[in-house]
């Protein structure tokens, strides 16, 4: 226990040395004024990706939320929506066609007018590529038509409410360039043409990149950011020097004792702000693979685990340990009180080595645990190699699941592999997010329905542990169709119950939602205090009002 202990400490100690070591030595490189310096992705070379329908691409940031804008964009910190592309929808009586009224005056960054027939082609090209269609658009969708240059009509094959946040957020593409593109899956879009602040592509090399401003954009004088900067950082603990030193203006990192290293180092204009909006950060057993299918070994290793310390060593105290319903703080309206206390999630040894025993996974005379065909039960869990929040808690946890009898290893991978591996279902235990919405139907769908399944090595948007149940799938439809909030809740209380019964997936802690940011260079930054977006770059795609908000610090 002594050496995880002294973990944090050493940590600390490294960030404070590196600061100390080249603050005096140093000065950030020059830059362009007006230049956005941003950390958002750990990666050693940059790859040129701005494809933004297929997830499983690795687009460059902002593709999703910046080259290319959604429709209509949901703030969690208020729970409203926000038009953007579309400035109006309407529900017909029935709640089977959706029809959004577009912005009049937009244009591609080509100059060439926006239209509705720009909305219907991109969800064509999802029906014809259900590669795209991760948020399954098409499982509910039965037409989509273009009304006139501004206004588009979906009609729904059956009522299902819960579909307005999936064809709301859709990042739109311009026909008259992806009808062109042979693959649209494979597609890497080198040269993006959209409707957001940034679709220039001023500079990409292996290590840096640069977004210019659209010279089309549709809002009057904005950005008025001239250009944002991506430098290739391999390693959390390098994008944190970087932002430190004064290099980065804007980040979404875990930043260990980030009040001493960053904010206190210039409090005038250094802030951070990271509310528990974020995903949820589950430890995802592979479901297909034994013994991972039998509840009795998820609740067990989810009973092995210490949260409280693991929130401390691993996240520096900066969230809480998750309860059983594993909702995180955007969502505590809709937490029912019964399934939030499910003993499964509180550290208990005894119940944990109780329940492997009854699994059958019992101790050989050297103390490890064994299948029933008497094979050591050896488990890999699997984390990014440079996200070191993840790597210290991938740690924490393996030292728990040893003390059950369980040779289990850490194993770090660089992002793009290990999201391959976690996406095609190729792990025994990996260390992920969830997927959220304005309502937690987002979150369970991707946790226990079964047709968000998909076959090993099928890439999965979401439900990575492969898990799906017919009981919950039930409660959900039945919330597909359902208008009235207090009905809504009571059958969302119902899944959280089942979710907490079949613990599919084992919960961590409510992700904070990362955000750092400097007001040496730029203003306008969201805080607690003005709370119009989230501050994290991650927080798509809330971060277009961030992008749009920024202003160059006046002389």
């Amino acid at each position: 226990m002594k050496p995880a202990l002294l973990l944090v400490p050493v940590l600390v100690l490294v960030v404070v040395l590196l600061v100390a070591c080249t603050s005096s030595s140093s000065e950030p490189r020059p830059r362009q004024p007006g230049t956005l310096f941003v950390s958002v992705e750990q990666q050693s070379a940059w790859v040129r990706n701005f494809n933004p329908l297929f997830t499983g691409a690795g687009s460059r940031w902002p593709t999703r939320a910046g080259v290319y804008e959604c429709m209509e964009v949901f703030l969690p910190s208020s729970g409203e929506w926000t038009p953007w592309l579309a400035t109006a929808h309407t529900w017909s009586e029935d709640h089977r066609t959706l029809r959004f009224t577009l912005r009049e005056g937009v244009r591609w960054s080509d100059g060439r007018p926006f239209t509705a027939e720009d909305v219907a082609y991109t969800f064509e090209l999802l029906k014809k590529h259900p590669a795209l269609d991760s948020g399954g658009a098409w499982r509910f969708l039965e037409e989509v038509r273009a009304e006139g240059t501004h206004a588009v009509a979906f009609r729904f094959s059956r009522v299902y409410i819960p579909g307005f946040s999936e064809l709301a957020h859709q990042p739109i593409v311009p026909r008259h360039v992806w009808e062109k593109v042979a693959d649209p899956v494979t597609f890497t879009n080198p040269e993006p043409v959209g409707t957001g602040p940034f679709t220039q592509v001023n500079v990409f090399r292996n290590q840096v990149y640069e977004m210019g401003r659209n010279p089309n954009y549709w809002q009057p004088g904005k950005p008025a950011v001239s250009a944002l900067r991506f430098l290739a950082f391999p390693t959390n603990d390098q994008a944190n020097l970087a932002l430190v030193e004064g290099e980065v203006d804007w980040a979404g990192n875990f930043v260990p004792a980030v009040d001493r290293t960053f904010v206190s180092k210039d409090p005038e204009h250094h802030s951070r702000w990271f509310p528990l909006y974020g995903s949820t950060v589950f430890l995802y057993p592979n479901t297909t693979r034994p013994p991972f299918n039998d509840v009795r070994v998820r609740k067990a290793l989810s009973m092995a685990l210490d949260r409280e310390r693991l929130v401390d060593i691993a996240m520096y105290g900066y969230t809480r340990p998750a309860d059983a319903t594993a909702l995180n703080d955007s969502y505590t309206g809709w937490r029912d009180a019964e399934a939030a206390n499910g003993a499964w999630v509180r550290h208990d040894e005894e119940a944990a080595n109780r329940l492997m025993d009854e699994a059958g996974l019992t101790r050989g005379p050297d103390g490890l645990r064994r299948m029933p065909d008497g094979q050591p039960l050896e488990l890999e869990l699997e984390v990014v190699g440079g996200w070191s929040d993840w790597v210290r808690a991938g740690q924490v946890l393996v030292r728990d699941l040893r003390k059950l009898g369980i040779q289990a290893h850490l194993k770090t991978y660089e992002f793009s592999a290990w999201y391959a591996r976690l996406q095609k279902g190729e792990f025994q235990l990996a260390i992920s997010w969830s997927l959220d919405g304005p309502t937690p139907y987002t979150f369970y769908k991707w946790l226990l329905s079964p047709r968000t399944v998909r076959p090993v090595g099928e890439v999965a948007a979401a439900n990575w542990h492969r898990f799906g149940d017919v009981e919950a799938d039930a409660l959900l439809t039945r919330f597909e169709t359902e208008s009235s909030p207090e009905k809504q809740k009571e059958l969302m209380a119902g899944v959280q119950r089942r979710f907490s019964e079949l613990a599919p997936a084992i919960p961590l802690f409510p992700n904070p939602s990362w955000g750092e940011a400097s007001t040496k260079r730029f203003t306008g930054f969201p805080n607690a205090q003005n709370p119009y977006a989230r501050l994290s770059p991650h927080a798509e795609p809330d971060s277009l009002l961030v992008l749009t908000r920024l202003a160059p610090r006046e002389p």
